[in-house]
């Protein structure tokens, strides 16, 4: 039996305040964490930062346990735990390293929601410590979902947790379905900005550079996920992540180019009716909709200024000119160990790209190569999807024309 996000809504109390809730944030540096921050400067009634995470930003992260006084700090990269400036980080925070670091951050007894922010298979790990310690998650991490979605899903259930998506799309697709009843809805549409090459050719991508995949015309991301939007690969990691989350076949998931980006995603119902959720692009405003739900509260975020003047427009994707979709779609009704190898293979293809060693056209060709040549398994265990990691990114860093 499937299990869609809707199952995992069960009332659960809160931490011994039933005010305050406090917060666990993976990948505290990145774009996601900061506004994690923002959002709760914005709401210190409501939300205390008990604990903050990076990968090896220590200076940064140091920065961050004087604005937020958080009880743990964790840098991953064990490797600097001799030349870090303990100093720098406030006096009444307890900075740990590693996986170990991540595990204790998680399960902390005090903690009631971890936001899941780390970039890439990264964050799996941290995410499935917090299932199985009983936490919530606000899940930014679209990798864990498309690593191991079943097997999340299921932890989730299991572990009385609620998985609350912080992907604008996800987010916007969630709230839209609380209009109806599952077996109302028709299609989940997730909406795409086209990148910085929408309208581009497939020959004329043969020619792109790293500077002009980097120059996103809508948001502000890091070079990954950057990259990912370039290529749409982003969006096919979407459907995916759509597939597990919500329980709906890849065959009534689409994707629709909006570059305005103010309409997220939306769904539509077997009548006809179609409800969207719209905003400014900000991502504030879908990290505060999973730390406040289901309440919402004042808004931290742009608004729509529904007086001045401006459309909507939508296009069919360009399956030709970016591949990446087709993957995501088969991937999605495959199942089993593709999302992992083609989550590990795309990620060392964009780090080759960034890296001058791969053209930007590779990056798809690439991904379709490892996931043609690994020995599927259509119900893998968590171990073997980790194995199957490894392997996929050995295989990736190795491949040639």
């Amino acid at each position: 039996m499937q299990i869609n996000i809707l199952d995992t809504y069960h009332p659960r109390p809160h931490s011994l305040n039933p005010v305050m809730k406090q917060i666990a944030v993976l990948g505290s540096t990145g774009s996601i964490g900061t506004s994690t921050l923002d959002v709760a400067d914005a709401h210190q009634d409501r939300l205390k930062i008990f604990g903050l995470a990076a990968r090896s930003s220590w200076e940064q992260l140091a920065e961050q346990t004087h604005r937020c006084q958080p009880a743990i700090a964790v840098l991953t990269d064990e490797s600097l735990s001799g030349s870090v400036d303990h100093s720098r980080f406030h006096p009444d925070t307890k900075l740990v390293f590693g996986a170990e670091g991540i595990e204790q951050l998680v399960t902390a007894a005090d903690v009631d929601m971890v936001v899941s922010g780390i970039v890439g298979a990264a964050g799996l790990q941290g995410t499935w410590k917090a299932i199985e310690a009983g936490k919530d998650i606000a899940l930014a991490n679209k990798e864990t979902m498309v690593v191991a979605g079943p097997l999340i899903m299921q932890l989730a259930k299991a572990n009385n947790c609620r998985l609350i998506p912080v992907d604008s799309e996800h987010s916007a697709l969630f709230q839209a379905m609380l209009c109806g009843r599952r077996e109302e809805i028709k299609t989940l549409i997730l909406t795409a900005s086209g990148g910085p090459f929408r309208g581009k050719t497939a020959k004329e991508l043969e020619s792109v550079t790293r500077e002009a995949a980097l120059n996103h015309p809508t948001w502000e991301m890091g070079p990954k996920i950057t990259i990912d939007s370039a290529t749409m690969m982003n969006k096919a990691l979407e459907v995916i992540e759509a597939r597990w989350l919500f329980d709906f076949p890849a065959e009534k998931i689409d994707v629709v180019i909006h570059p305005q980006s103010v309409i997220h995603s939306f769904v539509e119902y077997v009548d006809g009716s179609v409800m969207a959720q719209l905003s400014p692009p900000d991502m504030k405003l879908p990290i505060q909709y999973a730390l406040s739900y289901p309440e919402r509260w004042e808004g931290v975020s742009p608004r729509m200024n529904w007086k001045s003047g401006f459309q909507f427009d939508f296009e069919t994707p360009d399956r030709e000119a970016f591949p990446a979709l087709d993957l995501g779609f088969e991937v999605a009704e495959r199942g089993g160990t593709c999302g992992t190898v083609l989550n590990a293979a795309n990620e060392v293809a964009v780090e080759r790209f960034l890296a001058g060693e791969l053209e930007f056209c590779h990056i798809s060709r690439l991904c379709r190569d490892i996931l043609e040549s690994h020995d599927y398994h259509p119900s893998p265990s968590l171990e073997e999807l980790l194995t199957l990691d490894e392997w996929t990114r050995k295989e990736t860093y190795s491949w040639k024309l």
